[in-house]
């Protein structure tokens, strides 16, 4: 091989190499796509069917190397990854009132025989098939974040919002607090009765509690952080005789309509 020829192909895999950390790292497509079809939390689906930009960040996200990312570009990657396909599922099978309706077999059905919409791998990242499980309870849940929970959005009216941009490694912290803060203090997802020291919180705390310590008094820790006031203090100096009911989740479709 001439001398001139390695030098040209040491150059191209160093812009690959390049162009590859790049594209994990530009969100921009993204955050375009949110501002333009997400308003209070709600998507525009039908908008966002006529929209070419959401399948280019998807073969974005597809032809990216997650391995190569530090744990704060992961953690923003497949939170961005979480988001935008399930936009995609929907958006593809749309129009919908839930998500549930694409369970294989219907709702119930489907979460028997675990043919959720939600175990379908209809995901590609770097030549690896994903589901938005995977995504969720083997990647996301084992980096150690309870905050993702208040990010990932599975196009529900009782998930937390949507947010209108992508979430970017290097406020990625600042981000999930204010998701977090956002949707604690959300009365129509989370209630606090002071007088009779009652909680009433979304059905993720029970679903996921041992991500916040298993225990209601450790979830109640984990809510006083970041709710406001005298709830928070009351919270923390009366932990014991707090007690905690759980909301009916509204699988209904996060739709602007």
């Amino acid at each position: 091989m001439q001398k001139g020829t390695v030098v040209l192909l040491s150059i191209m895999l160093i812009l690959f190499m390049f162009t590859d950390q790049l594209s994990a790292q530009d969100q921009q497509l993204f955050t375009d796509v949110l501002q333009k079809y997400v308003k209070n939390g709600l998507v525009d689906y039908k908008g966002l069917t006529q929209d070419k930009n959401l399948d280019k960040y998807l073969s974005q996200l597809s032809q990216t190397n997650p391995d190569k990312l530090n744990r704060d570009e992961k953690l923003a990657f497949w939170i961005n990854a979480y988001n935008a396909f399930t936009l995609q599922v929907v958006r593809d099978n749309y129009p919908i009132e839930s998500i549930t309706e694409l369970h294989t077999g219907g709702k119930v059905i489907g979460y028997l025989l675990g043919k959720t919409v939600w175990d379908k791998e209809f995901i590609t990242i770097n030549n690896k098939k994903y589901s938005l499980n995977d995504i969720e309870h083997k990647i996301l849940r084992k980096m150690n974040e309870p905050r993702i929970h208040f990010a990932i959005v599975c196009a529900s009216i009782s998930c937390p919002e949507l947010r209108n941009e992508a979430f970017e490694a290097d406020k990625i912290d600042a981000q999930l607090y204010e998701q977090t803060t956002k949707f604690l203090n959300d009365k129509t997802r989370n209630h606090f009765d002071i007088k009779n020291r009652k909680a009433y919180i979304s059905e993720i705390f029970n679903w996921f509690g041992e991500d916040f310590g298993k225990s209601d008094e450790n979830i109640l820790k984990f809510i006083s952080k970041f709710i406001s006031g005298n709830i928070s203090k009351d919270i923390q100096s009366n932990i014991s005789s707090w007690s905690i009911s759980f909301n009916d989740y509204d699988w209904g479709l996060n739709n602007t309509k």
